[in-house]
């Protein structure tokens, strides 16, 4: 069993909070993480059409049935129930009542915001991170097979081929749960929707282009894409707004939560395949990216990455916010480190003055040494920047 590097933010949430929300993907391991936690808790899954009945039907009572609290699975199933979980919660003083899961962003957020503020702690639970799938025994033997194989935990602990998984996924979660959402009446529009967006992994989302190799108009595909970043199937890391007297790209640039459904998607079958495949550096990129970003998630703090890119050109693919202060961070997958890998982040250094940390260069080599002011990490070594945060 992997030990999740969230669990110890969770218990001090339940210690804080009167009630605390861990949202998440769907098979990102939140029903396991939160039973392992909490085993002395009452455990409801409203997945299960009878409970749900109930809870919708007579809210008040179904609460009532638990006056102690209790874990309520995929809580966004019973949009009425948080009205009266508010009520329940104002009528005592006690931390830790109800730990509630969901794996829809905009159904939880819109609940919790409204009827929770001041009373819940919000935690994010990504799929298995590098550190993580080390400590449990699961370290992938090569960069391509953490790529490919992707994160997502039955992929690890369950004895199943990765590709026969993650069809599996496609099949039911992304295109049955996701089209259910918004009501996709051609399926096969939505399919090659969903696939030239993971054409699109590390590039700006050209909307445009996408609608019209979809024959979508523009509304749609933003309400597609809008519920794909709710799913937890993609997400958008946005430009910084520094200029520093340039003019800025103002798109933001599209990711997957996970490479390996990335790489289904792209119809990738193998590892040998991925270590040729045109799309092999955005892909790292996207893992890293990921990387980072769990780093942050599992300490409980948000994510606070960007990317900055002027018009003539100069990029940088990361941009951690540190209060006043930035940290640029370069990702390459090449296992060579070139001269020319330091001309942009040295520009950048040189652009930002005072406003810049020390840079850092995530490389697909194993290796770590410096260079100046940049560190240069291997790809294993990924969140070591994050112990710079």
């Amino acid at each position: 069993m992997v030990k999740r590097e969230i669990a110890n933010v969770l218990i001090r949430y339940a210690e804080q909070f009167k009630a605390v929300a861990v949202i998440g993907p769907r098979q990102s391991g939140k029903t396991t993480l939160i039973k392992m936690t909490f085993p002395e808790k009452h455990y409801v899954s409203l997945e299960n059409p009878d409970v749900r009945m109930m809870a919708s039907g007579d809210p008040r009572r179904f609460l009532d049935q638990y006056p102690d609290g209790c874990i309520l699975d995929e809580a966004q199933r019973v949009p009425a129930l948080f009205s009266y979980l508010q009520e329940r919660l104002d009528e005592s003083t006690v931390s830790g009542q109800f730990i509630i899961t969901g794996s829809q962003q905009f159904g939880m957020m819109q609940d919790v915001t409204q009827s929770l503020a001041g009373r819940v702690g919000l935690l994010s639970l990504m799929p298995f991170s590098l550190q993580e799938l080390v400590s449990g025994g699961y370290e992938p033997k090569s960069l391509d097979e953490a790529l490919f194989r992707g994160c997502y935990p039955p992929v690890y602990d369950q004895n199943i081929d990765v590709v026969t998984w993650l069809n599996s996924y496609v099949d039911t979660y992304l295109e049955r749960d996701i089209k259910q959402l918004i009501n996709v009446r051609d399926s096969d529009r939505f399919q090659r929707f969903v696939k030239l967006c993971s054409g699109s992994t590390g590039q700006l989302f050209n909307a445009s282009r996408i609608g019209n190799d979809c024959g979508l108009n523009h509304s749609t595909v933003s309400s597609w894409l809008s519920v794909l970043n709710a799913s937890f199937i993609t997400f958008q890391l946005q430009p910084h707004y520094r200029n520093y007297r340039k003019r800025l790209v103002k798109t933001p640039k599209l990711y997957f939560w996970d490479t390996g459904l990335a790489c289904r998607l792209l119809g990738i079958e193998s590892v040998d395949q991925l270590a040729t495949h045109h799309l092999r550096g955005a892909l790292f990129e996207n893992w890293v990216i990921v990387e980072l970003l769990k780093a942050r998630l599992n300490m409980g703090q948000k994510g606070d990455l960007y990317f900055w890119r002027n018009n003539t050109g100069l990029e940088i693919d990361v941009l951690a916010d540190i209060g006043a202060r930035l940290m640029p961070i370069e990702i390459k997958s090449g296992a060579t480190v070139a001269s020319d890998w330091f001309k942009s982040i040295e520009q950048w250094l040189n652009l930002a003055g005072k406003d810049a940390e020390d840079a850092f260069i995530v490389y697909g080599g194993g290796q770590p040494f410096q260079q100046g002011r940049v560190r240069v990490l291997p790809w294993r070594n990924a969140t070591g920047v994050m112990c710079e945060l």
